[in-house]
């Protein structure tokens, strides 16, 4: 079964969740602020997606800037980066998504084709 890691209000994940439904791909839907993932699986996650550890994080959003992440994070450690992202699921890039071999984060339909895909042609 898919995951999706959402929040309500995002537009990006309204697209994810909208290109899943057309296509009957069944997901569990988790609120990302409310029950944000923790460090554990944000680790699992990041090695599993192949992207670096930044592209996690939501750069356009108001708490990266509230926080001054775009600066701290060049020095921070790979420990700290996980730790801010665990810590508040406002900074993560939305939505995340696995079925717990593959993950992608955020929405790109060709990325999405190449990933999930398979699900819809195999329903």
């Amino acid at each position: 079964m898919l995951t999706v890691y959402s929040y309500p209000p995002c537009g990006t994940c309204r697209k994810a969740k909208k290109w899943l439904d057309e296509r009957k791909i069944p997901y569990k839907e988790i609120h990302i602020v409310q029950s944000p993932p923790s460090r554990e699986e944000l680790a699992t996650f990041y090695k599993k997606s192949g992207l670096p550890l930044k592209k996690f994080f939501n750069t356009s959003g108001r708490r990266y800037r509230e926080l001054d992440i775009k600066n701290k994070i060049k020095s921070a450690s790979e420990d700290e980066r996980l730790d801010w992202l665990a810590g508040d699921g406002m900074l993560m890039k939305r939505p995340i998504m696995t079925d717990g071999v593959h993950v992608t984060v955020g929405f790109n339909e060709k990325t999405f084709e190449e990933t999930w895909g398979q699900l819809a042609a195999s329903k």
